[in-house]
C-alpha cells in the first residue's frame, strides 16, 4: 500500500518494508561479493551472479513503471549493492552503502528516491556530490532511470553561471543534484529551500569529507527538514564517516558489499620501483609498449599533471590534462575529446578518480602513488567495467615503501613487481632513438646549484671584485 504525504511516497506493510524493519536495529547489515569465475565479470549496471544469487529487479519491490524504465534501457539484474539497498530505501529506513567504484551505486539510491518522490509538490529531494563531473553524471543517470512522466531533477555546480540556476528555481523543481558549495551559495542567495526535503543522499560522502566539505555538509543538513530519510554511499567507509552518519541518520541501515573485496579479479595491478627522475621515461615506454585505448594517468598535484601532460605531447602522445584548474568549458571539450576517442591519455588528479562519466578505460597509470590507499581503490576502479579487463600500474620511488605496503595491505594481495630494466631506458638508448649521436662512456654532468654570488668588471685596468647583496642597495642606506 503506497501513500502520498507532502509529496513523497510512504511504503506501508510491503514485504521489502518487513524485511527491512525484521533486521535488527542499529547493526551492520553485510552482504558478501560472491566469487564469480573469468566467465561472469561484474559491470556497471548488470552482471551474471554465482548460482542461487539471481534475484530481479521485480523483486526488489520497484513500481511498474520503474521496471519498464529499466527493461527499456536493458538492465536484467541488479547488482550486489543494488539488490541489498533498494529494499530498506523504499521502506523509508536512513542507509549506509558501501561498494565498489563501478558497480551501480548510482542506480542504487536513484531507483527508490524516483519511486518515493511525487511531481510537482516543490524541492522533496537533494543529492550532495563531491565534484562537478559526479553532479552532471548523476543528474543524467537520473533521467535516464526515470519513467514517462518524470520528476524534474536541477543539476547544479561551481563553474557555471548561477543565473540560470536562479531562474530555473523559480520553476517546478523535485530533485535537485550538486554540490555542495553550489548549494550553500544558492541558500544563501535566498533561492533555495529545502525545509521541504524529504530524502536526502551523499553520494561519494568519504571524497567530500576528504576535500574538506564536512563543515558545508553539516550547514546544508541543517537547513533539510528534521523529519527526513538519509541515505549514504560511498566506494569506502571508516569512522569518521561512521561519526558523521551517526550525527545526521536514525538507526541506518549499513550495508557493505565490498568488505572482502575492493579490487576486482580482472584488474593486472602491476608496480615498478624507479628513481624521481625515471618517472616519466618509464611512464613514456609504458604508453608505448601497451598501446592503450583509453589511459588514465594520475598526479597527485595540478601543476604535476600540467608538466606530464606538456611532456607527453612533445612525445607526440595525443593526451589531455583535466583537473580543478580548468575552466568548465574546457574540462568538459576535453571529456567530449575523450568520448569522441580523439584522445589516448588523460592525465588528471585525483578529481577523476570520481564521477568522470568515461567508459573505456584499458590502463590506469599512478604517476604519483596516492598518500591515502583508498584513493588507490578509486583510482583503478576507473578500469575493468563493463565485463573487460585492465591494466594497472604504479610508479614507486625508493622511498615510497610504506604507501606501497599500506596499499596491499588494504586490498589484501600483493602487487606484481616488473622489472625497471623493461620501461627505464639508458641516455645511450634515448639517443639513439632519437637519432642522436653520444659516445657510450658519456654521462650526465650533475646539477650544478645557482650561486648567490658573481664577479662584476671594475677600474681601468679591468681588476673584477666580487658582487654581494650589499650592492643591490646605495651606499647611504647600508647598515654600519
Amino acid at each position: 500500500m503506497t501513500q502520498v504525504v507532502h509529496g513523497f511516497k510512504t511504503e506501508h506493510a510491503s514485504q521489502n518494508a518487513r524485511r527491512s524493519r525484521s533486521r535488527p536495529a542499529g547493526k551492520h547489515h553485510r552482504a558478501r561479493c560472491p566469487d564469480q569465475s573469468s566467465e561472469h565479470t561484474a559491470s556497471e549496471q548488470s552482471n551474471t551472479e554465482s548460482v542461487g544469487g539471481a534475484e530481479g529487479f521485480a523483486d526488489l519491490g520497484l513500481s511498474r513503471a520503474l521496471l519498464a524504465a529499466l527493461e527499456r534501457l536493458g538492465f536484467q539484474k541488479p547488482t550486489d549493492i543494488q539488490r541489498e539497498l533498494i529494499p530498506p530505501a523504499l521502506a523509508g529506513r536512513d542507509c549506509l552503502g558501501q561498494a565498489r567504484t563501478g558497480t551501480g551505486k548510482t542506480a542504487a539510491f536513484a531507483l527508490p528516491m524516483l519511486q518515493r518522490v511525487d511531481p510537482g509538490h516543490g524541492i522533496r529531494a537533494l543529492v550532495l556530490v563531491p565534484t562537478r563531473e559526479l553532479a552532471a553524471q548523476v543528474g543524467e543517470h537520473v533521467r535516464m532511470l526515470s519513467p514517462r512522466k518524470p520528476p524534474r531533477t536541477l543539476v547544479v555546480y561551481g563553474g557555471t553561471n548561477v543565473g540560470s540556476n536562479l531562474r530555473e528555481l523559480k520553476e517546478r523543481v523535485d530533485i535537485v543534484v550538486g554540490t555542495p558549495g553550489r548549494i550553500l551559495d544558492l541558500i544563501q542567495r535566498g533561492a533555495l529551500d529545502l525545509r521541504g526535503v524529504k530524502l536526502a543522499v551523499l553520494d561519494e560522502v568519504d571524497r567530500m569529507l576528504d576535500i574538506g566539505f564536512r563543515d558545508d555538509i553539516r550547514r546544508i543538513m541543517a537547513k533539510v527538514a528534521r523529519e527526513r530519510q538519509t541515505i549514504f554511499v560511498s566506494a569506502t567507509i571508516n569512522d569518521e564517516i561512521r561519526r558523521l552518519a551517526h550525527g545526521l541518520m536514525r538507526d541506518p541501515v549499513e550495508i557493505n558489499v565490498s568488505a572482502d573485496r575492493l579490487t576486482v579479479d580482472e584488474v593486472k595491478q602491476d608496480y615498478v620501483s624507479v628513481d624521481a627522475r625515471d618517472k616519466f621515461e618509464a611512464l613514456r615506454r609504458f604508453l608505448k609498449r601497451t598501446a592503450p585505448r583509453l589511459a588514465i594517468v594520475f598526479t597527485r598535484t595540478k601543476h604535476g599533471a600540467s608538466k606530464v601532460s606538456r611532456r607527453l605531447g612533445r612525445a607526440n602522445v595525443a593526451c589531455a590534462e583535466i583537473h580543478g584548474g580548468l575552466a568548465q568549458g574546457r574540462r568538459t571539450r576535453v571529456l567530449n575529446d575523450v568520448r569522441a576517442g580523439r584522445l589516448n591519455v588523460l592525465v588528471a588528479t585525483d578529481l577523476a578518480s570520481r564521477g568522470l562519466d568515461v567508459t573505456g578505460v584499458s590502463h590506469i597509470v599512478n604517476y604519483d602513488i596516492p598518500a591515502d590507499p583508498a584513493v588507490y581503490v578509486h583510482r583503478i576502479g576507473r578500469t575493468a567495467r563493463m565485463g573487460n579487463t585492465g591494466h594497472a600500474l604504479t610508479l614507486v620511488t625508493p622511498e615510497q615503501g610504506r604507501e606501497l605496503t599500506d596499499i596491499e595491505k588494504l586490498i589484501n594481495r600483493e602487487l606484481n613487481r616488473v622489472d625497471a630494466s623493461d620501461l627505464v631506458q639508458t641516455r645511450v638508448e634515448s639517443a639513439r632513438e632519437s637519432s642522436a649521436v653520444v659516445e657510450p662512456s658519456a654521462a650526465a654532468p650533475a646539477p650544478q646549484r645557482a650561486s648567490r654570488c658573481e664577479t662584476i668588471p671594475t677600474g681601468a685596468a679591468g681588476t673584477r671584485r666580487r658582487r654581494t647583496l650589499g650592492d643591490r642597495f646605495p651606499r647611504s642606506r647600508r647598515r654600519r
